[in-house]
């Protein structure tokens, strides 16, 4: 990609100098998947399920971790251009929504960016660095350890900057979901269709693929994307679909405990979103996925 640093950071909330552990349930760290199930669960039933159940959700004004406090950064050079890249990408792609919602009848209102290590305390509860990137609606943060970015890469073969690009434009895709509504309006279905809850899981987090996928457009309209660029989104869709993953972990693949969508699917609609750069084509609730 060609990008350039130097942006503004007023939508980056910097807690990498925070103290406070990771979360851990039942001994160990929760994966990504889980924490999508709890997430999903906790807005569902009105309750912070990541702290047992009987918590409420964090302060969204609170800067530091629960019990913790702010120390200086300090970081690697390879880090601080890391951090420059996910400004210029978070920045990039709140003025692509901003310019495009209107057309449709909706006025964008940016999220904040949080990078933190380690673990952190956000608006939908406590969450380490295990449990990957994620998006919390009762804040409208989303929130990265930038190390994720490494094991992408190492764990997932999944290289190059545009798919860097795609994970954090998959979680701005959600925040595009909550200022619409989407997302309320999937939870609501979800409690009045529990058997359905997996499937409409999978079709929210399509759907956040697409979008990312409209963004990826915008920015081949504006040249800035570069030979190989699309290939590393799709490749990086493709290796973090839940077929691929429960494959490596568990051994087997079962597609009705699936959250995120199988590898097939995050990549269709990933490309669908990057050919049509048109939001009404990512409507996954409509027939087959």
């Amino acid at each position: 990609m060609r990008w350039t640093p130097g942006g503004s950071r007023a939508n980056i909330e910097d807690r990498r100098g925070s103290t406070g552990g990771g979360f851990r349930m039942g001994g160990g760290r929760m994966g990504l998947g889980g924490m999508a199930i709890l997430l999903v669960l906790s807005l569902l039933f009105g309750r912070n399920l990541f702290d047992g159940g009987g918590g409420v959700p964090a302060d969204p004004t609170t800067t530091t971790e629960a019990g913790g406090a702010v120390a200086p950064v300090s970081e690697t050079p390879e880090e601080a251009e890391r951090v420059e890249f996910v400004t210029f990408v978070l920045n990039d792609a709140q003025q692509v929504w901003a310019q495009l919602l209107p057309k449709y009848g909706s006025e964008y209102r940016d999220a904040k960016l949080v990078l933190f290590r380690d673990g952190v305390q956000s608006g939908c509860g406590t969450a380490s660095a295990s449990s990957g990137p994620f998006y919390c609606p009762l804040d409208e943060k989303a929130y990265i350890d930038l190390s994720f970015y490494e094991d992408l890469s190492r764990q997932f073969g999944a290289n190059g900057d545009f798919a860097q690009a795609y994970v954090l434009t998959h979680e701005i895709g959600h925040h595009v979901q909550h200022v619409l509504g989407t997302d309320a309006r999937v939870r609501q279905l979800q409690e009045s269709r529990p058997r359905q809850a997996n499937d409409l899981s999978v079709r929210l987090e399509l759907q956040a693929d697409c979008y990312a996928g409209v963004w990826g457009n915008s920015t081949s309209q504006r040249r800035i994307l570069e030979a190989g660029d699309v290939e590393e989104g799709l490749n990086a869709a493709a290796a973090i679909g839940d077929d691929r993953i429960q494959r490596a972990t568990q051994g087997a693949v079962r597609p009705e405990s699936f959250t995120h969508g199988s590898s097939a699917q995050r990549v269709a609609w990933f490309r669908r979103g990057l050919e049509s750069g048109d939001p009404r084509s990512c409507d996954t609730f409509a027939g087959a996925i």
